[in-house]
């Protein structure tokens, strides 16, 4: 890690490591719009820490949200709403703080029908990375059994930092997972380039079957299942470095994550299965500590921006912009930056990138983007707690 001084936990927790530069170069290829005014979706709440924001697949249109220390909040989804209710509180089992804490859910896509919903979380002082899953009470739908728990996969985290934490079912079934490549800086155990290792990954599973002595089944079209040297057969792609945030467009099944940098580059990445991202040999577009590396094999960003004081150190990844109330980003990729709270558009066509504008700027640390069940879009910030909507400046 570099040395950093840090005023509040808020700011520690997506300051991943990075050396900060002071550069205030705007991105010259960035247009600065800032069309859009950050509303308050619900002002009747407030939450500690959020880091994620769904709607569960059963037609309810409520929302659910993760607070980091381990509880998850819902409410329906009503302006004039007054008070959550907490469905999950596994805060005694969770380790929390920094880039620590309960940081994924995802619901079954049959959740109507059997109740089923996901977590990724961190736990213990040998730390590791839980992903296990849950039932909500057959007696109150607003209200899981914590005592349901069955955990499906865990793997040990060598420092704090770095532990991933999304978690999302693709349209083909499959839970997707990402792994941070296990902290410090620089990756000094290589886990983004080493398939014999979870971290530094995006990984997919099968939470329908089993295989063998696993609690889950790995996908039969998976890149390295069946392989015979060693490589875990979850791997869906590599060379990560922390995609704390990813999603997947319902329309097209295209993940996007945005891949935190080490002290240079921010990069924007659509996943491909089998795909190689290039940490710890590349930092999004540049050689990391070498000149003239070897980008064979490497799958480059669809998009990038240097650190700095005005871009910022700290991507926050999206969403594919289906919010009907903005139809001035249809389609566009909505993603921003936690440090300074830039939030873009970037606009792209063939797996490539035409443009990029900021449209707004967030206070308190874009921590996430959320949906709900309309595919209306919402900003998290970390230390003030609110859920914002972006809406277009009259």
């Amino acid at each position: 890690m570099g040395t950093i001084k840090i005023a509040s936990l808020s700011w520690m927790f997506f300051l991943l490591c990075c050396d900060l530069r002071t550069d205030s170069e705007q991105d010259p290829t960035t247009s600065l719009t800032d069309n859009y005014d950050l509303i308050n979706a619900f002002p009747g709440l407030s939450f500690d820490s959020p880091v994620e924001l769904i709607s569960a697949p059963d037609n309810t249109d409520r929302l659910f949200l993760i607070e980091q220390k381990g509880v998850i909040q819902v409410f329906p989804n009503d302006r004039d709403v007054k008070a959550s209710t907490e469905f999950l509180d596994i805060e005694d089992q969770v380790n929390s703080g920094g880039e620590k804490g309960l940081l994924g859910l995802a619901f079954h896509p049959d959740y109507k029908s059997n109740g089923f919903f996901y977590v990724n979380y961190t736990r213990g002082s040998s730390l590791e990375t839980v992903v296990s899953r849950f039932n909500v009470s057959a007696a109150n739908p607003d209200e899981a059994d914590p005592k349901s728990e069955v955990i499906l996969l865990r793997f040990g985290q060598p420092y704090g930092n770095h532990n991933g934490g999304k978690i999302a079912f693709g349209n083909d079934g499959f839970l997707y997972i990402s792994t941070g490549d296990g902290g410090s800086g620089g990756d000094p155990k290589n886990n983004g380039q080493n398939r014999k290792a979870l971290l530094g990954k995006i990984l997919r599973i099968d939470v329908n079957s089993t295989s063998g002595t696993l609690k889950y089944g790995i996908p039969e079209d998976n890149p390295f299942a069946n392989n015979s040297e060693g490589y875990r057969e979850e791997i869906y792609a590599y060379g990560m470095r922390n995609a704390w945030r990813f999603s997947i467009d319902f329309q097209t099944g295209m993940l996007w994550a945005g891949d935190v940098g080490q002290n240079a580059v921010e990069e924007i990445d659509i996943i491909e299965k089998g795909g190689n991202y290039g940490w710890r040999i590349m930092e999004a577009n540049e050689c990391y500590k070498t000149s003239g590396c070897s980008t064979d094999g490497l799958i480059a960003p669809i998009w990038y921006y240097k650190q700095g004081s005005t871009t910022g150190q700290s991507v926050t990844g999206g969403y594919i912009c289906h919010d009907t109330s903005l139809p001035g980003l249809k389609g566009k990729y909505v993603y921003g930056d936690y440090v300074t709270g830039n939030i873009w558009a970037l606009t792209h066509a063939n797996k490539s990138a035409i443009s990029n504008e900021r449209i707004a700027r967030i206070s308190g640390g874009l921590s996430s983007f959320g949906e709900d069940s309309n595919r209306n879009l919402y900003v998290l910030a970390y230390s003030t707690g609110t859920i914002y909507r972006l809406a277009q400046k009259k």
